[in-house]
């Protein structure tokens, strides 16, 4: 790739980041216009999950797959295809006539999300290519991802005022076509000496044992958790995933290297991600529902009474890469697991009179523990493999953060689902009380996970990720 200046440079960065914004926003606004979707469509909590999981698990399904398609087309090219996608799902879900067809345009963006993250990050990578300039480059990355998570909410809830949930979808439209013009004016075409191979089978059974999991979980408080239907569905994701096992190591560019999960800093920052994520897809989504259905609070002021938690989370990720830089991980793990444990428990204490003060303490604490513990992750990901992983270890950073979202809704989603007795402003309180303590026991999780993954025994089993020769 042909060297790019200063000013162009910058240009570049802002076109990437402006995707990260689009998405990242789009994770929050949509759990605040939740309520107002399932009022206008007629839906269950069942499918107020879908509305959400099926973004992310097509996402996280394709993270890996799309990586690699950027590597060996073009990353410029996955990433124009991916705005566009992503652009046009927005488009389609905003004129979705019923669930069914939200859902499916949901995906629709998936696919066109799992493209933006992985292309955007090598064109990062590629075009800074000063070790001090990329580390700039990737920190206003995190801060703009941070800044689209803190605006969310409120954004989600000025638009609902204004125009209706299918505004939150409209936001998307002129920031992607900005970035599809922009991208072709100035963004340069890169890609890999020599790309990696497809992995097509591989591919369709990580899409089969997520969305079986995702289905069984989901639809299980309905049709019965015992029911053929559903245990159906839980083989057929553990027979998935068995088959993959044996599948992938046998391959000379697998889609995922298990190899990785031999070296426990790595490991525990996969679950690490897993749980830390699962616990703040869970809160947005009980959050949201509990201020809307049971306070009867409007989109505008529930955007304003959760946002203590995204600001919170954007103040603590930069003091949690300092700390990192100067201590290790332990002291941001623990501390992140911590403050997710004690604000989900206290939580599960909400009335339908809580105050605001114990609302803003709480969701500020929560926003602690998830500030916190972002670097922590990134950092063990990327540490816990030797240097020659990186590009591998990337995409699963990104893949188990967005597999945390799909269960956390999952799983907290089908909890609630499954002690609701009567309507959502009368029987949440009870029903979410089991909910709250599953986000607990993430928290808890990731406590714990921190101070096994820094002793001197996880970090000698770093070794053990590298390629065998």
């Amino acid at each position: 790739m042909p060297a790019v200046g200063s000013g162009r440079r910058d240009l570049v960065l802002a076109v990437c980041c402006s995707a990260l914004f689009m998405v990242g926003l789009d994770n929050t606004i949509v759990n605040v216009g939740l309520p107002a979707i399932g009022a206008t469509l007629h839906t269950t909590v069942a499918g107020l999950q879908w509305t959400v999981a099926g973004y992310t698990i097509v996402l996280a399904s394709l993270l890996m797959f799309s990586g690699a398609a950027a590597d060996r087309i073009g990353r410029r090219t996955i990433f124009q295809c991916g705005l566009a996608l992503f652009t046009l799902g927005s488009w389609l879900c905003s004129l979705a006539p019923g669930l069914s067809a939200l859902i499916a345009f949901r995906l629709l963006q998936g696919i066109g999300g799992s493209m933006l993250n992985p292309a955007a990050l090598g064109i990062i990578t590629n075009t800074f290519t000063a070790p001090a300039e990329r580390a700039k480059a990737i920190g206003v990355w995190d801060g703009v991802f941070g800044l689209s998570m803190a605006l969310g909410p409120v954004a989600g809830g000025i638009l609902i005022g204004a125009v209706g949930w299918r505004g939150i979808f409209w936001a998307n439209i002129p920031v992607g076509l900005a970035a599809i013009a922009l991208t072709a004016l100035f963004v340069p075409e890169s890609r890999a000496a020599r790309g990696r191979r497809a992995d097509p089978a591989g591919q369709v059974l990580v899409i089969v044992m997520l969305g079986s999991l995702a289905y069984a979980i989901i639809q299980g408080p309905g049709s019965g958790w015992f029911s053929p239907q559903i245990t159906g569905f839980f083989a057929l994701s553990m027979i998935a995933l068995a088959v993959l096992l044996r599948y992938e190591p046998r391959r000379q560019e697998p889609l995922i290297d298990f190899r990785l999960f031999r070296s426990v800093p790595f490991s525990a920052a996969v679950l690490t991600a897993v749980c830390a994520i699962a616990a703040t897809a869970g809160f947005l989504f009980l959050t949201t529902l509990y201020l809307q259905d049971v306070r009867d609070f409007s989109a505008a002021q529930a955007g304003l009474t959760i946002l203590p938690m995204p600001v919170t989370m954007a103040l603590c990720a930069p003091l949690s890469g300092r700390i990192l830089a100067r201590r290790g991980p332990r002291i941001p793990l623990v501390a992140a697991g911590a403050a997710l444990t004690l604000a989900s428990a206290a939580l599960s204490r909400l009335t339908g009179t809580s105050g605001p003060l114990f609302m803003i303490a709480v969701y500020g604490l929560f926003g602690v523990g998830v500030g916190m513990v972002s670097s922590a992750i990134t950092n063990g990901v990327m540490s816990g493999v030797p240097k020659s992983q990186a590009g591998v270890a990337s995409g699963m950073n990104s893949a188990s953060r967005q597999l945390g979202t799909s269960l956390g809704v999952a799983i907290v989603g089908s909890v609630l689902a499954a002690s609701l007795r009567g309507s959502m402003h009368a029987g949440f309180l009870g029903a979410a009380h089991a909910s709250w303590w599953v986000m607990a026991g993430c928290g808890y999780a990731v406590l714990l996970l921190g101070i096994i993954s820094t002793t001197s025994w996880a970090k000698a089993t770093v070794a053990r990720a590298a390629p065998e020769s």
